[in-house]
């Protein structure tokens, strides 16, 4: 990331829907941590050095502006943030200290992938040529565990195996998996800090009013409080470490610990609870504390590795400024997700629809998000679509296309999305994107196994797209935002492309029938064209005047799967309308409005026949996420002369920015 980019949210904790913590703040004192939700998620950090205590992370006091901030901050010099790292650099009082945060996100390590742990990792150095003796105190409190402060909490410490002093703190009720819907917390299972066991270490569980004198002491209470179970508002407890760094001169100094969360129980499918995919086999969460804190050295390498390779293949990609975008955006992808493995073993990846309507697996959240899992592991798209699938095929399901969920998370028990009433539905929406998406998994694992797997469903809603594809009814697509539309073109064109992935897989299988999908297919992209177009570029509507347009970003699917049913200047022409079409923060999704949704735009940008096509809409998208107001995990739907978010906000729809990697593969494919 580069040094002038000021993320809108820095991601510090970021695990699945339920463990997620930022920082909403140009500077990491300047406020509290938060929760993606932006409730106040609270974790502090003080340095003493040579007695001098020095805040470096988080306010000291509650979020009431009149309370105590704590001592003086020492001067954050840099934020950098790379895909699965946040790196902040302070200094003052003649050391410098590194902070990192490390989510070890790697989506070809499952069992790693589904680990509910960060590690928070401290360097510090002399850097006026004195020693210093310096300590390092980091704390994270009850909101951790709750949705609502006013309930009670208790809390355990834990000596693991000799080696790991550990302390867990979570609600007495224990509510598990009972709380579903969108701006919530979880207030079910422990949330943990552990820390390899020295002699010169020490761990507490305190308060907010202990933690204030120890901000202005640099000591800490000599035993843990007894006063429990309380509310988390009743002088909120935190679980605290002071790590010892000793007497530090120009040579690093380093000790790291580890925050984590058992959430005992993951999901509800149909009706009964899943466990987090590594839990499996057997192993405890103790045991996996264990294992996390003997691999630090070797994951973290990892870590690094994968950041660079990211960002050199991103930087190639689309230059400086998509780097920056994507090293903010890998973790809030995969977070928004929870990864489970069903009774048989298969992988199940549920996206929790955040700032929407907090559905669960829905499908046109799960279609704009998997490009970047196509390009490390298939695996999860199957993932994501495998309850779809399950739900489809039961009594439950009366339609003859795809559903657009399975529930509210984290229940996923049927879809909830329109009250399941006909004209709320999505029918082309959702067949289409089962249909695209199974064709990709089908493309990027190169095999027809999957598809085979579920051909039943894919015949059914291939054929119900060949018969309602072309002129769509009045009807929702994935912008339902904007309402229902009749004769939308861009949802023509997923139809389209849909009844072509559907050959596309049959051509795979060897099944005789693809021949007449894709003829059909054929004709109707011929007729599409004639249908939408407006001389230099295409209609919104088959219906509406010429000066109507919107973003035809299902479109790069003919490329991407190699279909090659439009005309290659019907991307270009569209491409050279939308330039014209930009304002400054971006280009807006159609012509009725001047609001955007990110994800499409560098859909629409991925299709650009050069670099500085592609990144001159790159540009603005950069300048919103850079000077944006609101100050939350990245959000998807926001005003492009304004800057004002709409809605959305840390959705794993921005997984769908990763997809300029995919269309540079074909390329690169192509021309070998």
């Amino acid at each position: 990331m580069t040094n002038t980019f000021r993320p809108p949210s820095v991601p510090l904790v970021t695990v699945d829907p339920y463990f997620s913590v930022w920082s909403a703040a140009n500077h990491l004192y300047d406020e509290p941590t938060r929760h993606w939700t932006h409730h106040v998620n609270g974790m502090v950090g003080i340095a003493t050095i040579d007695g001098k205590t020095r805040r470096f992370m988080g306010t000291v006091g509650t979020e009431d502006s009149t309370a105590y901030p704590g001592p003086l901050a020492l001067e954050q010099t840099n934020l950098t943030v790379e895909p699965v790292t946040t790196r902040y650099t302070f200094q003052g009082e003649g050391v410098e200290l590194k902070l990192h945060f490390f989510t070890p996100l790697l989506l070809d390590d499952l069992d790693l992938l589904s680990r509910p742990v960060t590690y928070v990792d401290f360097e510090v150095r002399s850097i006026d040529g004195e020693a210093h003796q310096v300590k390092i105190y980091i704390d994270v409190t009850a909101e951790w565990c709750v949705h609502t402060t006013d309930q009670q909490v208790s809390w355990k410490r834990h000596v693991i195996d000799g080696r790991l002093h550990a302390m867990s703190m979570g609600t007495v009720d224990q509510p598990i998996l009972q709380r579903v819907g969108d701006d919530t917390r979880i207030d079910w299972g422990y949330v943990y800090m552990a820390v390899p066991q020295t002699g010169d270490n020490q761990t507490v569980i305190h308060s907010v009013a202990s933690r204030e004198s120890y901000a202005q002491s640099g000591s800490l209470p000599s035993e843990d409080e007894s006063n429990h179970p309380r509310a988390a508002s009743d002088q909120m407890p935190v679980l605290a470490t002071e790590l010892n760094m000793g007497l530090v001169r120009e040579e690093r100094v380093s000790q790291f610990l580890m925050l984590a969360y058992d959430d005992i129980h993951a999901v509800e499918y149909f009706q009964k609870p899943l466990d987090a995919y590594w839990k499996r086999d057997g192993l405890t969460f103790h045991e996996m504390l264990l294992v996390a804190a003997d691999q630090h050295d070797a994951i973290i390498t990892r870590c690094e590795r994968f950041n660079e390779q990211l960002m050199a293949e991103s930087l190639a990609a689309g230059g400086a400024k998509y780097r920056d975008i994507l090293a903010l955006t890998y973790r809030q992808a995969i977070a928004a997700h929870k990864l489970v493995a069903d009774e048989t073993g298969n992988v199940l990846f549920f996206s929790k629809e955040n700032f929407s309507n907090g559905c669960i697996a829905t499908v046109d959240v799960s279609y704009p998000s998997i490009p970047l899992f196509l390009r490390y592991n298939p695996e999860l798209v199957k993932g994501m679509m495998r309850p779809i699938f399950e739900y489809a095929k039961s009594p439950d399901w009366v339609f003859d296309f795809a559903p657009h969920d399975v529930g509210t998370y984290p229940k996923a028990n049927g879809q909830v999305y329109g009250e399941n009433k006909l004209e709320f539905q999505m029918p082309i929406e959702e067949c289409g994107n089962m249909l695209l998406m199974a064709a990709a998994v089908c493309k990027y694992q190169n095999n027809g196994d999957f598809a085979q797997e579920h051909w039943e469903a894919l015949t059914q809603w291939a054929a119900y797209l060949l018969q309602n594809g072309l002129d769509p009814e009045h009807q929702l697509c994935t912008d339902d935002f904007a309402g229902h539309l009749a004769h939308n073109a861009n949802l023509s064109i997923k139809a389209i492309l849909g009844i072509a992935a559907y050959s596309y897989m049959c051509a795979k299988l060897g099944r005789q029938e693809g021949a007449a999908y894709r003829e059909a297919a054929q004709h109707m992209a011929k007729e599409w064209v004639s249908m939408a177009d407006a001389g230099d570029h295409y209609k919104l509507t088959f219906d509406s005047g010429p000066d109507t347009w919107s973003m035809k970003y299902n479109l790069v699917w003919d490329r991407l799967l190699g279909l090659h049913l439009f005309p290659a200047d019907v991307a270009a022409r569209e491409l050279a309308y939308y330039q014209l079409q930009q304002k400054r923060y971006g280009l807006p999704l159609d012509s009725r409005d001047t609001y955007t949704k990110s994800d499409w735009l560098i859909w629409c940008a991925s299709m650009s026949a050069t670099q500085e096509q592609f990144a001159s809409f790159i540009s603005p998208l950069w300048d919103f996420l850079n000077e944006s107001p609101a100050r939350v995990p990245v959000t998807d739907w926001y005003d492009t002369i304004t800057a004002k978010q709409l809605n959305f906000q840390n959705r794993s729809v921005v997984g769908g920015f990763f997809i300029r990697l995919l269309t540079q593969a074909g390329d690169d494919h192509e021309q070998r």
